[in-house]
Order: C-alpha cells, then structure tokens, then sequence
C-alpha cells in the first residue's frame, strides 16, 4: 500500500499551506460559535422552545463529530486534498441554504449537512498539517497557529455573528462562508499537496453506529429536561445509544480497516488527550452558549454589544496562543496543558456565580479574562498530544479523533448543561432571574466537567507527556 506521507512543501509554499489551512479551519469553527449571539433572534423568528433551540447547535456539532472518523478515512484512502476540497464545496452550499432557510426544520437540516462538510474538511486539514510539516519547531508552530485557531475562532464568531446580527441579519453569518468556500476552492490545487489514494474500503458500519449512537444519547440527555429521566422516550434513546456505541467498538475491534483504530488508544498520552479534550469543549460550549443569552436576555445587551463583550478573552486568548511555541520549548506540553486546565476552571466557577444584580466588568468580563488565558494555553498541547507519535498511516485517523473530540464533547457536553439548566426553579423573580439561574446553574455543572478534565490530563496525559521528554533527553544524551 503506497505510504500517506506527504512530501515536506518548498519555503516558499509553507506560508500559503498553512493559511489555506487555517482559513478554512477558521470558518468551520466561526460557524461553531456564530450563531450564539444569534440564538435570541433565531429564537423569536423560528419559533423554538428552549430545549429546542440547543438542536440548532447540536445538529451541526452532533454530525460534525459522528463522521470526522469517516471523513478521515476518506482522505486517507481518497487523497487528503481532493476530499479537502468536496469538503468545502458542501460546507459552502449548507451555508447558502442556512441564510436561506424559511422555517426551523429546514434550518436544522441545513446545519447538519453543514456538519457533513465540517466532518470532511477538519481531519483533512489536521492531517495535510501534520504531513505538510516536519516535526520539530516547524511543525510546533503549525500546531501552535491550528491550536489557536481553534480557540480564536470560537471567540471571534462571537463578535462577528453579534456584529452581523445587530446591523444585517443573522442569516449574513452564513452568507459570508459562500465566497471564502470558493476562494479557498480555487486555491487549494494549486497549493496544497496532492497525495495517493491507498487500497482499502470504507467502514461504512462503524460510521453509522457511531453517528446514531451518539445522536441517540444527545437526544436522550435534551429529551430529559422536558419529559424526565424515567419517560419512555429518555430510557429508549440512551438505551439504544449505549447498545449501538457497544456495537460500533466491536465492530471496530473486528474490521479489516476501521475508521477508528483502537490501537490509538494504546497510548495512554492520546486517550488522555482524547477524553480531556471532550471535557474541556463541553465545558466551552456551554460556556459560549449560556454567557451570549446572559449578556442579552439578563443584562440587556444587543446582539453586537454581546459579541464586543467576548474581546476581553479573545484578545488575551489571541495573546497567549501566539506565545506557545516559546512557551512549549520552554516548558514542555505538560505544564502548560496542566496550568491552561487549571485557570479555565478558575474563571468557569467565577462565572458561574453570576446573578441577576451582578454587573458586566466584576461578573462576566474578568472571569472572562481567565478563559482566554487558560484556553490559550491549553488547546495547543490537547492538540499536539491527540496526535503524539503517531505513524504516517494513522496520521488521518488520529486527526479525526482530535476533531471526534472536540465536535462530540460540544454535542454530549451542551445537552448536559442544557439539561442541567432546565432544571432550576423558574417560580420567582421573573424572565430576567430565571435566565440567570439557568445560566449559574450550567456554568457550574461546567466547572464539574472542568475539574474532571484537570484530573485526567494530571492522571494520563501529564505523565505520559513529562515520560516521553525524559526518555528522549536520555537518548539524546547517549549520543
């Protein structure tokens, strides 16, 4: 079978890769965070109940992250820059029919075949990265850029979609992808590197019972806060998630050529990676989710004074992510993974003691300060340990698990925190007291997941990461 290494690109082309790249990195992304500062208006105009609303975002995370593994193993076996661009093209064309949508249902659909495109053009990005660049300082930098892009790119859709939304309309969000799609579809060939295709089949059934199964739990997690635990219909869907997840692992361990190689969690540094990075996004997502509706429906912000309210931790964020790759050859992955943990947890449990009296600056604005330090500093090193030493022919797999984590954390993370939030007392205090109890109440089933994370990456993939360091100081010593 031909290898999947790409050929490392001339000076000349790296800087155009790379901003290929992450520009259509950048609005997958913006479209995962884009439509929060929206959500008050779409709200009102599709006619949503609460829980209801959560599927606007949970479809596009929810698809997005049930097929990046299959998206994967289509560039792998299809070539990473051709399934790169058909990627785009359908990312481009869900957005036209989102800005065009006349009614919720269509919008949902829309957003999940927008997912479908996010699901091919995520792993492929990852993976032309890592085989466009050697490892060593090149590769950190390009790492550090994709590491901040993920974290930017969720802070600055807040400000653009807010912005969008107050002067145009939130369908313009969506608009703006059609001729950046196109651009970056004319670019890519001429570019990015073209490489083989490889012999081999698609795992066509591990991609269904992992679509549905994680599908069905996130309708069972939202199910609950209007039906209950015990309804019918909750007990169905997360029974039916468990039994199809159980089938989809053992399919995996028994296919030729799965889309997830369970040999990738060998490494105790990339399961770790793997789960902390679910914990940690669920905990942003609803982050991202709850503080936009606090900033409008509690402390009467429009939609563009919501986005500007993000910059505090969009400026540091940017700040900090820029400083990574000085602050990695400094201090290694580990202790910045560990601190990045540590400080968004700091600032979540400040959040989530929000209340109706409390002001901007003290109550949202400072604790927002923290956020961006602390995810500035942690996704780059998530990022780099989902994909630590692994070989050219899992280069797209790994990829598509760092990407399965991030998507299907946002997914099982907002039903979690949705659900959390439903369940506050609403009896007093009005519209403006009830929101705010919803949003304290999530923001701290948040800082829970928050703490969970800190304790895995401490567990798994700090010493695993500070292991690998030492024996290849040792090495290079015996030379």
């Amino acid at each position: 079978m031909p290898s999947t290494a790409i050929a490392a690109p001339p000076a000349t082309k790296s800087t155009a890769i790379l901003a290929i790249i992450l520009v259509s990195y950048f609005m997958i992304l913006l479209d995962n965070s884009i439509i929060f500062t929206s959500l008050p208006s779409i709200q009102a105009e599709m006619g949503y109940s609460t829980t209801g609303l959560a599927w606007v975002q949970d479809a596009y995370t929810l698809v997005f992250g049930g097929l990046l593994l299959l998206g994967a193993r289509a560039g792998d076996l299809l070539g990473r820059r051709r399934i790169f661009i058909v990627g785009l093209a359908v990312f481009s064309t869900a957005s036209l029919l989102i800005g065009l949508a006349p009614n919720g249902q269509w919008l949902i659909a829309a957003r999940a075949l927008q997912g479908v495109g996010a699901a091919v053009v995520a792993p492929s990005s990852l993976s032309l990265l890592t085989a466009s660049f050697a490892p060593g300082r090149e590769r950190t930098r390009a790492v550090a850029w994709y590491g901040a892009t993920a974290g930017i790119g969720a802070s600055l859709g807040l400000v653009i979609g807010g912005a969008l939304a107050h002067w145009i309309s939130w369908r313009a969000g969506f608009f703006i992808n059609v001729p950046i799609g196109a651009a970056m579809i004319l670019l890519a060939p001429r570019y990015l590197p073209a490489s083989p295709r490889s012999a081999g089949r698609f795992d066509a059934a591990g991609a269904i019972t992992a679509t549905l199964g994680m599908g069905s739990l996130v309708f069972g997690i939202i199910s609950s806060a209007d039906a209950g635990w015990l309804a019918p219909q909750t007990i169905l869907a997360l029974g039916a998630g468990a039994v199809l997840l159980a089938v989809f692992t053992a399919n995996e361990w028994r296919a030729g050529q799965p889309i997830m190689p369970l040999r990738l969690f060998a490494s105790r540094e990339r399961s770790g990676a793997y789960l902390a990075r679910m914990l940690y996004m669920g905990a942003m997502i609803g982050f991202f989710y709850f503080t936009t509706q606090f900033l409008q429906d509690v402390l009467g912000f429009n939609p563009l004074q919501a986005g500007m309210a993000f910059f505090p931790m969009t400026v540091v964020n940017f700040a900090v992510a820029m400083a990574i790759p000085r602050l990695t050859a400094r201090f290694g992955n580990a202790a910045l993974l560990a601190v990045g943990v540590a400080v968004t947890l700091a600032g979540m449990v400040w959040l989530s003691r929000v209340t109706v009296d409390s002001s901007y600056i003290s109550g949202v604005a400072l604790p927002m300060v923290l956020l961006g330090i602390g995810q500035g500093l942690a996704f780059a090193p998530l990022t780099s340990a989902g994909i630590a030493r692994v070989t050219a022919d899992d280069a797209g797999a790994a990829s598509g698990l760092v990407n399965t984590a991030h998507q299907l954390g946002s997914s099982l993370g907002l039903a979690v925190l949705v659900t959390a939030a439903a369940a506050t007392s609403t009896a007093a205090g009005g519209a403006r007291a009830a929101m705010a109890g919803h949003v304290g109440a999530a923001l701290t089933a948040g800082s829970v997941m928050l703490a969970l994370c800190l304790t895995a990456s401490l567990a798994l993939v700090v010493p695993a990461e500070i292991a690998a360091r030492s024996a290849k100081l040792t090495a290079s010593g015996r030379k």
